[in-house]
């Protein structure tokens, strides 16, 4: 077994492979940049070195024989499926924890890899994957396999570069759209087309192959739940499959695997068709650690990190493929920095406050980390086992509706609507339901009533507190109190007017045109508002409010209290705000242009995730405090637009 080991990543999955080292007593070295110089990955490995990039092959490779590491876990992502870095590690003698180099390169590119598993006997989805096909040839070639046809990107994956074309005259301009974001993301244009197959579950296989030529498979994870082809949530086993269909996939991932000489742990995905689930077909095969590997480790009682280290450090295998059972059923939802109700656009900031429920979470995250617009989105994991479906779904969910983390806006209150879903409870899934149900699966992302009026008495309550009463702006005269309003605005929503009458221990508070409603709000920060009694977690960050209950989490502005108007008399309509935190990739436009509504303004960029920010109203740029280059802040100010008179 290896003495030290450096893992080449960071965030959750690095946390996640010292966690094993530690068990091992195995010594562990992060590398880090700049930027994450205080990152949790940090903190915990025995030792960590700086690097320019993560994707900087030589500094990694120097940072692991300064360390004196005597192998590279790679993680996810970033170099994990990388020949050259592969290759890189045995010149300088170091263990890639990962398969050999040859067999990365064989199943990273989906043409070579489709004939190789095809070769092996493993059934693959109709269609043409001929290397150098022009665009005549491709479009020939979808027609030959019949509509509807996926174009796929043969270098890449995490649905980069896909296009469903299901008319013949869009054949054209989805080929040259996936050629380019191909080109764009991977370096590469070359395409193939696949039969799509209708109503399709991503469904798959968790293999582990010893440098001895033992191979065996842990049984399959479902994955279909997926949004934009990024997968949502994941479980093992399949409600989809008995145990004839396991083993005949399990079998036929394992000859996959075989076919390439591959060692250490790698997952054969399939497509199955909904309607035909006897049928399968290869799609790829990811050559490394999966994301979602903590749901087989659960139904299985196997560490596959620690699988990983002793594969690589020569040992066998420690049982065979009749020791492998399944017990119970595991569901995993991944945490993301995203904003459901902006259309899922990247979000960021600092971590406020962060309170993880009593389940498995894989997280990289602590409070005071800084998420920018740098990496994956992904902030964190939230595993649970149950023995059965049932079970598992209802401890993940009442997981999700304890975990709180504010100051970064994620969708676990999405994660939570999507598990209560009836085809989700019934496991009647397929890659497309999530996309279907999302205007359902979002419709319930207003402010409650008690959020604002819990934001309203906090103002109260800390004006209160103050040493000068009259400061209070309670409207207190002989013998009554007079309404006091503030203006309250959520993120990403419209302000609104919030009264209140009375201190914070004991007021009424009319929302909006609403009636009022007798409340009071008590610390630590418990809320009683209309004969009902809530909680919730809360901190105060600058001028915004967080308040989490449930999964949700709210961020709360106070604006300039009104005089007595509406609310509407402050609403901003012409202020533009950046709808993420990110990169000001271009501006549109000038101090004093005058502008159509609608008409592009800013482009800002997070993620690899682009969007055009456009003029709410005709009128004149009053304002444009951004120029291209800067990084902005979520909600932060990029134009202003006044009506033209």
């Amino acid at each position: 077994m290896f003495d030290s080991v450096l893992v080449a990543n960071r965030g959750e999955i690095a946390v996640r492979v010292f966690r094993t080292l530690r068990r091992l007593g195995i010594r562990s070295v992060a590398v880090h940049t700049d930027a994450d110089a205080r990152a949790r990955h940090v903190r915990e490995a025995d030792e960590a070195l700086q690097i320019p990039s993560y994707l900087d092959i030589d500094a990694v490779i120097s940072a692991a024989r300064d360390s004196g590491a005597s192998a590279v876990h790679p993680g996810y992502g970033f170099l994990a499926e990388n020949t050259a870095f592969a290759r890189a590690c045995g010149e300088a003698g170091l263990v890639f924890i990962g398969p050999p180099a040859e067999a990365i390169d064989a199943m990273g590119d989906k043409i070579r890899a489709k004939q190789t598993v095809a070769a092996a006997g493993v059934p693959v989805v109709p269609g043409r994957d001929e290397p150098g096909l022009s665009d005549a040839e491709l479009e020939a070639a979808a027609l030959e396999v019949g509509l509807p046809v996926l174009l796929k990107p043969s270098a890449g994956g995490g649905g980069k570069g896909m296009r469903l074309v299901r008319d013949a005259a869009d054949l054209a301009e989805a080929i040259a759209s996936a050629r380019r974001e191909a080109r764009g993301s991977f370096g590469d244009d070359t395409l193939l087309a696949e039969r799509f197959v209708e109503n399709p579950r991503h469904i798959e296989i968790q293999v582990f192959a010893d440098a001895h030529g033992n191979a065996v498979h842990l049984g399959e994870r479902e994955c279909s739940l997926q949004r934009r082809h990024q997968k949502i949530i994941e479980e093992a086993p399949s409600p989809l499959l008995d145990a004839a269909s396991r083993e005949r996939m399990g079998a036929a991932a394992v000859a996959a695997a075989q076919a390439v000489g591959y060692v250490g742990a790698g997952t054969v995905e399939y497509i199955v068709s909904a309607d035909r689930p006897d049928e399968f077909f290869f799609m790829e095969m990811n050559t490394r650690l999966q994301v979602e590997h903590p749901v087989t480790e659960l139904v299985t009682g196997l560490d596959l990190v620690e699988l990983q280290l002793r594969v690589a450090s020569g040992e066998p295998l420690p049982f065979t493929q009749d020791d492998v059972a399944l017990d119970g059923h595991s569901i995993e939802a991944r945490v993301y920095a995203e904003d459901p109700a902006r259309g899922f656009l990247p979000t960021g900031g600092r971590v406020l406050a962060l309170s993880e429920p009593d389940a498995r979470v894989d997280s990289g995250l602590d409070v005071g980390t800084e998420v920018g617009g740098s990496y994956d989105p992904m902030l964190a994991k939230v595993i649970v086992h149950g023995s059965d479906r049932a079970e598992a779904l209802h401890r993940l969910d009442r997981a999700l509706a304890s975990y709180t983390l504010l100051g970064v806006p994620t969708n676990v209150a999405f994660l939570r609507a999507l598990l209560q879903h009836p085809s989700v409870v019934s496991g009647d899934l397929d890659t497309g339901l999530v996309e279907r149900a999302l205007e359902d699966l979002t419709s319930g992302d207003s402010v409650p009533p008690e959020v604002f009026a819990a934001a309203a008495l906090e103002r109260m309550r800390a004006l209160e507190s103050g040493d000068d009463p009259w400061d209070i702006p309670d409207g207190w005269r002989p013998g009554a109190h007079a309404w006091a309003p503030w203006i309250i605005t959520p993120s990403g929503g419209d302000p609104v007017e919030v009264r209140v009458q009375g201190r914070a221990a004991s007021a009424r508070v009319a929302i909006g045109d609403g009636e009022p409603v007798t409340a009071s709000l008590s610390s630590p920060f418990t809320l009683a508002y209309g004969g009902r009694t809530t909680s919730f977690e809360a901190v105060r960050d600058g001028g915004t409010l967080w308040l989490g209950r449930n999964g949700h989490a709210w961020a709360l502005s106070e604006h300039v209290r009104a005089e007595g108007g509406a609310a509407s008399a402050t609403a901003g309509d012409g202020v533009l705000r950046s709808p993420m935190p990110g990169t000001v990739l271009a501006v549109k436009a000038a101090e004093g242009d005058r502008v159509d509504a609608g008409q592009p303004l800013v482009v800002v960029e997070a993620m690899k995730m682009e969007h055009t920010v456009t003029a709410p109203l005709a009128g004149v740029v009053a304002k444009l405090p951004v120029r291209a280059g800067a990084q902005v802040a979520l909600d932060a100010v990029l134009a202003v637009i006044e009506e033209a008179r």
